[in-house]
């Protein structure tokens, strides 16, 4: 059988459960460079073996990356797994603490359970376009707190909040270079960034964002893609009576979800394919919010076939398809 390992990171240690039949074996590691290899050494010193041990951890934040990457590397079978997917878990044994050791053993028992699918690192280009679009990320939403202090700032604390502004404009700018860039000088994600901004709607910032975060190894379909994004509704009926409204369910990529919401917007007055689309959502009473959620996942459905197919986008077979 083999052995499962739950690990809960945090940013300055991870807490390890290692499940061997109704026992459990807890360690605790210091999160810093040599932690993937102490992992690996503990596990030996239990008397497994590294390639059958089943280390499962959640993707919180960007801590578990390193970790991930190095036990992949190493032959460790490696998940990754929404917290949400834990939690709900969780709730559904009705536990009641809640701390990293207790964590730590309840990510064992979700793997051992639910079996999610393997995890394996992504290129070396596409993690350092995920680094990119990260920071990035960070920029955005610093010169927006920065944006938002300005509107309520006095003399003479405005004029360090134009400041701060100027540089994070120019940094915005630095990055926005250095992804353009890297992209230019690998051929395959040069290649996806054409194929990505062939479908009109789709810019710089949504491609390179695609092409950080959406493995499509793992993806077999548009459908799936669509629920990795997290723009699928959550249909909530029971019997006769109970009737709510369908919303977008919490599982997903929030990234990407967030960042797919203006080129949806765009993309239903330049795109016409989207444009009919839209429109006959319209025609038939739904409500605006559920157009633009609908023209989101559209949109994905179209930037995954047209990464699958190796085609840009074709706007006659887009509009016979509807």
């Amino acid at each position: 059988m083999q052995a499962i390992v739950g690990v809960d990171v945090s940013k300055k240690k991870f807490d390890v459960a290692l499940l061997e039949g109704e026992k459990v074996r807890r360690k605790v590691f210091t999160y810093d460079a040599q932690g993937p290899q102490a992992l690996l050494a503990w596990l030996v010193k239990q008397g497994l073996a590294v390639e059958g041990c089943w280390v499962c951890m959640e993707a919180t934040g960007s801590y578990y990356e390193r970790l991930a990457e190095e036990l992949d590397a190493a032959g460790v079978q490696v998940s990754v797994v929404n917290p949400l997917q834990v939690k709900r878990y969780g709730q559904s044994l009705l536990l009641r603490h809640k701390t990293d050791r207790a964590d730590a053993q309840l990510i064992a028992w979700f793997c051992r359970d639910c079996k999610p699918h393997r995890w394996h690192a992504p290129a070396q280009e596409v993690r350092e376009l995920q680094s990119l679009v990260a920071r990035l990320e960070s920029l955005v939403g610093m010169r927006t707190q920065e944006l938002n202090r300005r509107h309520e700032a006095r003399e003479p604390a405005r004029a360090s909040v134009e400041r701060m502004l100027e540089v994070l404009e120019e940094e915005i700018a630095r990055v926005r270079k250095a992804i353009d860039e890297h992209i230019d000088r690998h051929p395959g994600l040069r290649q996806q960034a054409a194929l990505l901004k062939s479908i009109p709607g789709v810019g710089d910032g949504l491609s390179a964002h695609f092409m950080a975060w959406l493995s499509l190894e793992r993806l077999a379909s548009a459908k799936q893609a669509a629920a990795f994004v997290g723009v699928i509704p959550r249909h909530h009926e029971s019997g006769s009576s109970v009737h709510g409204r369908a919303q977008l369910s919490p599982l997903g990529h929030r990234r990407l979800r967030r960042l797919l919401f203006m080129p949806a917007m765009s993309a239903m007055r330049c795109n016409e394919a989207l444009r009919q689309f839209a429109e006959r959502l319209r025609t038939a009473g739904k409500r605006p919010i559920v157009i633009v959620v609908a023209v989101m996942r559209k949109l994905v459905h179209l930037m995954f076939g047209v990464l699958k197919s190796g085609q840009p986008f074709d706007l006659t077979r887009a509009l016979a398809k509807g």
